[in-house]
């Protein structure tokens, strides 16, 4: 990608944010996680405008390809929006990216911001735009979230699209992969239990600054071998290790092994500078151990730093990460620092 990076301006109070939903058609049947992020958003200051299908349910889409086109054009091409949230993931994003416009995109530069399945369309955009998308919290799963947002999410929240600029990230004093049901509504009856954050580990010692891409592991995948996939040669790559088929599960390790063999092939592990795993969702401590021995297994030869258990992804809380940001990992002084200017 040798497109100039496109900078989106920062939120301020009184801006208007867009809701859309690439993929997943989950937000009618949880219309209070959904009333909830809207809330949060007003609270912070900023009005809330859902797209026409952005509360759709097709099955297990939100709307046809059209209408999940339409609403992202729409959101882009509206003057007055300032932000394009989505309501959450899903796994069929992949099928917008022959129909969008990228020049409407380029010319419209916005603030961009989704998790899992969305790795697609960040990687899709920053390829065809270079407009700088940010990966992180979803409407339904954590500005929906109850009683409140978590705090970290907030502060990072902040951090990346009001102030404009992270630093070294702070690692969060707790965390949580507790499944709720939120079509059962157990999220409200009482708050996810949280347990201690035992810090980050450095897999592999080392230093390294680069520009960041990544995202969800099987959503990389997607893209390998269209117009749409990023090189990473010389730069650092984050994993984010998300659920699995089963609500509340992770992935499988079957599964994570043969992602990993897919990012072997594509020479990815042998042509970055370093390496950033978020914390794994709903892993036993056993099956941790043997996503570290898969990870030393596809990186045996490599000299560069790896991380993990930032937290970024499918478990809370999450910052929000500027994607293709300039980043710097050091182990001797355990930091992972993001760099400006990522947002204008």
């Amino acid at each position: 990608m040798n497109t100039p990076k496109l900078l989106a301006n920062r939120l301020n109070v009184g801006d208007l944010v867009s809701i859309v939903a690439p993929s997943s058609g989950i937000a009618p049947l949880v219309m209070h996680r959904i009333e909830k992020a809207k809330s949060t958003l007003e609270g912070m200051g900023f009005k809330v405008k859902f797209e026409r299908n952005s509360l759709k349910n097709n099955g297990h889409l939100s709307g046809t390809v059209a209408e999940r086109v339409d609403d992202l054009h729409s959101a882009f091409s509206d003057e007055n929006v300032k932000a394009i949230i989505c309501t959450i993931g899903g796994n069929h994003s992949n099928q917008l990216l022959m129909h969008l416009d990228w020049e409407l995109i380029k010319k419209n530069p916005k603030i961009f911001l989704g998790y899992s399945d969305i790795t697609v369309l960040h990687h899709a955009i920053y390829n065809k735009t270079g407009l700088v998308t940010f990966y992180g919290p979803s409407a339904i799963a954590e500005l929906g979230e109850f009683p409140e947002i978590n705090s970290y999410n907030l502060e990072y929240f902040k951090k990346a699209l009001i102030d404009g600029g992270i630093g070294n990230v702070i690692q969060s004093t707790e965390w949580t992969d507790e499944y709720l049901d939120w079509l059962k509504k157990e999220d409200i009856i009482r708050p996810r239990t949280y347990v201690k954050n035992e810090g980050f580990e450095w897999w592999k010692e080392g230093k390294a600054t680069a520009e960041i891409l990544g995202g969800t592991i099987p959503s990389i995948i997607h893209l390998a071998g269209t117009e749409f996939y990023n090189e990473y040669k010389d730069r650092i790559l984050f994993l984010d290790l998300p659920c699995g088929q089963d609500a509340g599960k992770g992935i499988s390790i079957s599964d994570l092994d043969a992602y990993m063999a897919d990012l072997y092939n594509l020479n990815v592990f042998s042509e970055i500078r370093g390496l950033v795993i978020g914390r794994a969702y709903s892993q036993s401590q056993e099956n941790l151990g043997k996503i570290r021995i898969l990870v030393e297994q596809y990186t045996k030869d490599a000299s560069y730093p790896i991380l993990y258990g930032i937290d970024i992804g499918h478990t809370t809380p999450m910052i929000t990460l500027p994607f293709g940001a300039k980043v710097s990992l050091d182990s001797e002084k355990g930091t992972f620092e993001i760099r400006g200017p990522f947002i204008s």
